[in-house]
């Protein structure tokens, strides 16, 4: 059995097929109430990368999320060849838990070709380096003494290292007046592998861990116990650069405006040399538990 991380996420993201354009996906039984959206999202983008040539890497993708799906409950996920040109080819996937349509996606592949111009903003601020800041598990023993057992165990099953680049916030007096925007580094625990769709996908994975925190920022401490419902709703990312998985990036988050119940989050993800890699918007549901 494998007890690596890492090693388990590459196998969550590779699906049976079971038809030309049907694939299969495991749910993990998790102690959780639904399945993690960007399990959803990154299978979902493997189902769609195997059904093109492999010589185009995904430049986008739009999801929405219409249904809690079931840990423990195996996702079909049926793919659309929805356009095959000479540099996008376009797909579309429909996720299905028994029966239901639980996610939609569509993805487009951009042949990799030269422009003519090319710019992009630099980072926003200037956050720690990862190597200087401590785990994530590290943090909260520092202010628990200990980590309660779920949490441990959500922890060593992580397939990402997280590093929160901001100051968690633990109190109230804390969290007051705080702006809605977070910072972290990541990385995969463990080895990807070489194939570009694996980082795509797993990034994706990644990018559902923690991009809503920024629209909790203002209202709670993210480690405490939970005031609100949270589900992700939509999710959209546009892919401007290669890049690995198993090595750090920054994930720039932050929340435009709540409101309505909803809550609107969008991220920069950067490598260590802060070249913007990916772009991410997400918005989110609240509801007072």
């Amino acid at each position: 059995m494998t007890t690596n991380p890492a090693e388990r996420l590459v196998d969550l993201l590779d699906l049976e097929q079971i038809e030309v354009n049907i694939f299969r996906g495991r749910s993990p039984q998790e102690s959780l109430q639904r399945v993690f959206g960007g399990q959803v999202a990154g299978q979902a983008l493997v189902a769609a990368g195997r059904t093109t040539d492999g010589d185009r890497p995904v430049h986008s993708l739009h999801a929405y999320f219409l249904r809690p799906g079931r840990p423990g409950v195996p996702i079909v996920y049926q793919v659309e060849r929805v356009r095959d040109g000479r540099s996008f080819t376009t797909r579309r996937v429909t996720a299905v838990q028994q029966g239901r349509t639980i996610f939609n996606l569509t993805a487009s592949f951009h042949k990799p070709e030269e422009g003519p111009f090319e710019h992009q903003l630099p980072p926003a601020r200037e956050l720690p380096r990862p190597e200087s800041l401590p785990t994530v598990a590290e943090e909260i023993r520092k202010h628990l003494g200990s980590l309660p057992e779920q949490l441990e165990r959500m922890v060593r099953r992580q397939p990402f290292d997280i590093r929160y680049a901001d100051p968690l916030r633990w109190t109230a007096e804390e969290v007051k007046d705080a702006e809605p925007r977070s910072a972290v580094w990541m990385r995969a625990v463990g080895p990807l592998g070489d194939d570009p769709l694996v980082h795509t996908c797993a990034l994706t994975y990644a990018s559902d861990m923690t991009l809503l925190d920024a629209v909790r920022i203002p209202i709670e401490p993210l480690w405490g116990r939970r005031s609100f419902d949270m589900a992700s709703l939509d999710h959209a990312m546009w892919f401007h650069r290669p890049f690995r998985a198993d090595e750090w990036f920054l994930y720039d988050q932050e929340s435009p405006i709540a409101t309505g119940g909803r809550g609107l989050a969008r991220g920069r993800i950067y490598d260590l040399e802060g070249r913007l890699l990916v772009s991410v918007v997400q918005e989110g549901l609240f509801r007072p538990l």
